[in-house]
């Protein structure tokens, strides 16, 4: 059986084909040749599964999504205490590249925007670092996350040095106030480096998906940062992570969020998934059109605002196997992540039966139903005797799409 993830998230990409709304980013000239009709989706669990759709193998940089990565690096190299000094957490209201600082401390009012973003890149590694330190610091661990090696653009960095104007007026009011001593335009190409790692939508949704497992990479198991910094990271990005549109996204998709203006999104939700985002098309702020679209379905879809108060208990899978038949458990509360798993493990089930016990089921979300019955759909379609056990109907009226249901058990 194939899993059906992948055909849902082609599904998505399918209907915002035709949108054709916003441009590349026409201040920068290499990513103002982007093919604006490039689109792509990509969502790793927090369990280190991978389901991607479109145009999963193309690279773009990084650009802004490397925000929140560089701030959780110079937490760890300064601590939080030493950062806050010099950045706050507060959103902005306003645009990423603003000129401006809070009145009092002089702080960038959050790591998110321009400001911060380049205090953050100074704080990177230590006082008396290198700038080719710095950069080596932010890619090393992007490539951790991603779990692959990762590579700066030359060529875009280089592009972006060209109107890099706003940027060093940013350096230049911040060495003003002693927020930074470095060089503004040495900061600046740090910088500009920084946002010039090339990534795919699956190398960010499995960097989201270390920040939704409390900083452990998911497939390596390898913990890159603690758990408290990735709190840290996502309560940022839930507060600031989308600029002067955060609180409607907020209110309206619900999932902790970073974009960047080569068309990339990334979105985190805890303890659950990464998800990413891919299409060079940006509205009036900066932020992939068909990406914000493609995010307000899923958030609808599969249950995913952060908000939501139907989580319950979490969710589990076992399989029993006996050689003959297989089993599968489901226990506590049905979402995206066991739903997810349950796919993968029926993938790679070669029985003739299969019998599905959800007698320690709690709760089934929307999406988890769904996910669940259309497995058991194109297991049957595969020839598999396809059985449930129920007895407490958490699965009512377990319809498998054609009007035929599993046997009961």
């Amino acid at each position: 059986m194939k899993t059906p993830i992948p055909d849902y998230l082609e599904e998505v990409l399918a209907e915002l084909r035709d949108v054709d709304d916003g441009a590349t980013a026409d201040y920068i000239p290499e990513l103002a040749s982007a093919d604006p009709d490039r689109s792509a989706l990509a969502i790793t669990s927090a369990d280190g599964s991978t389901y991607s759709a479109g145009d999963a193998e193309v690279a773009f940089t990084i650009q802004s999504i490397s925000k929140p990565f560089a701030y959780a690096a110079a937490i760890m190299d300064r601590g939080l205490d030493g950062v806050l000094e010099v950045v706050g957490v507060e959103p902005s209201g306003e645009a990423f590249d603003e000129l401006s600082l809070e009145g009092e401390t002089h702080r960038p009012k959050n790591p998110m925007i321009n400001a911060g973003a380049i205090t953050a890149h100074a704080l990177l590694v230590g006082p008396t670092t290198t700038a080719a330190d710095r950069v080596e610091r932010i890619r090393s661990l992007c490539s951790r996350l991603a779990g692959r090696e990762l590579a700066v653009d030359e060529r875009v960095a280089a592009s972006e040095l060209e109107t890099a104007d706003r940027n060093l007026a940013i350096a230049h009011m911040l060495r003003t106030y002693g927020i930074v001593d470095d060089p503004a335009h040495e900061l600046v190409e740090g910088y500009v480096r920084q946002c010039a790692l090339l990534v795919t939508v699956e190398d960010l949704s499995m960097m989201a998906a270390t920040l939704a497992a409390g900083g452990v990479q998911p497939r390596t198991g390898e913990q890159l940062m603690p758990p408290e910094v990735a709190r840290q990271v996502m309560a940022v990005m839930a507060a600031a992570g989308m600029y002067d549109a955060a609180g409607d996204w907020l209110t309206r998709v619900g999932i902790p969020a970073k974009s960047g203006v080569a068309g990339g999104m990334v979105g985190v939700l805890p303890d659950r998934a990464g998800i990413s985002a891919f299409s060079p098309r940006l509205d009036a702020r900066g932020n992939s059109v068909r990406g914000r679209m493609a995010f307000e379905r899923l958030s609808a879809d599969m249950g995913m605002h952060l908000f939501a108060a139907d989580r319950g208990l979490p969710d589990r899978v076992e399989l029993d196997d006996d050689g003959t038949a297989a089993t599968l458990v489901l226990r506590g509360t049905v979402e995206f992540t066991a739903a997810a798993q349950l796919l993968d493990l029926m993938a790679t089930l070669r029985r003739d039966t299969v019998l599905l016990d959800v007698s320690r089921v709690h709760t089934v979300s929307d999406v988890g139903r769904r996910m669940t019955l259309e497995g058991l759909r194109r297991l049957r379609l595969d020839g598999v005797r396809v059985q449930l056990h129920d007895p407490g109907e958490v699965l009512p009226d377990p319809d498998l799409g054609d009007g035929g249901r599993p046997e009961r058990r």
